[in-house]
């Protein structure tokens, strides 16, 4: 369990598309094996430690031709954003993906000091 210090926690969120490969024929599309694409995000404040990050998949078109398979994680979180990482193999044919995320954290006190 995280335990927060501070009385100002802050809860940020958004929704991103990740790709559209269906219209130009990308390689989350015509692909085969292991494939990977990343999205760089950026917290609306930054925070003053590293925050909860959860990701979920919000909308994805995927072909019905092969088995799907799908990882989609956060990654490389820091203070002020993260990465997320979106996977697939095989034979998966993915035409486009949007995933949604919520980072959860401490952010500075209005009313307090940075000494640094």
């Amino acid at each position: 369990m995280r335990k927060f210090h501070s009385s100002t926690v802050g809860i940020d969120d958004g929704d991103v598309i990740l790709f559209s490969d269906f219209e130009d024929d990308g390689e989350m599309w015509r692909g085969a094996g292991p494939r990977e694409n990343r999205v760089a995000v950026t917290f609306s404040q930054q925070y003053i430690g590293i925050p909860h990050v959860q990701v979920s998949i919000s909308m994805w078109d995927i072909s019905n031709s092969s088995n799907t398979r799908v990882d989609v994680q956060a990654e490389n979180i820091t203070k002020s954003g993260f990465e997320i990482a979106f996977r697939t193999w095989a034979d998966t044919q993915v035409a486009r993906a949007r995933v949604a995320w919520t980072a959860i954290g401490e952010l500075p006190h209005d009313d307090g000091w940075n000494l640094d």
